[in-house]
């Protein structure tokens, strides 16, 4: 891995939030700080296209970044925000169903978050 590999893979390892490509560039700047926005989406995406790290995607929103640790996903169909779930049983019952061969599977589990539900009124569309 070249230098600026290494640090993203930190970065995104390091962090508990789902990065997009913008800020991960703020935290590498902060070491690096001759780095630009293209060398890191170069990078992101050659790590991505490596299987080191976790693309995620959502409708209407920039992708973000994630570690590769098997989890899956909350989403906020009205802010957005993203936020880890484990199915444990769900992973154990595709083991079971094709073996311990599966690489990752993406999970995404569209929800309203509760501080978009203390914000929400009946007429709101969801």
């Amino acid at each position: 891995m070249t230098t600026y590999e290494q640090k993203i893979y930190t970065v995104i390892n390091a962090s508990r939030e789902h990065l997009t490509v913008e800020q991960i560039f703020e935290q590498v700047k902060e070491e690096y700080p001759k780095v630009v926005l293209a060398t890191i989406y170069n990078n992101v995406n050659k790590l991505w296209k490596a299987g080191v790290i976790r693309k995620v995607s959502v409708a209407s929103n920039p992708d973000r970044y994630d570690r590769t640790q098997k989890h899956d996903h909350l989403v906020c169909r009205r802010c957005g925000r993203l936020a880890d779930i484990g199915f444990e049983d769900l992973t154990a019952s595709l083991r079971d169903t094709v073996g311990d061969t599966f690489l990752y599977y993406d999970l995404k589990v569209f929800y309203v978050c509760p501080d978009c539900r203390k914000q929400w009124n009946s007429n709101d569309n969801i």
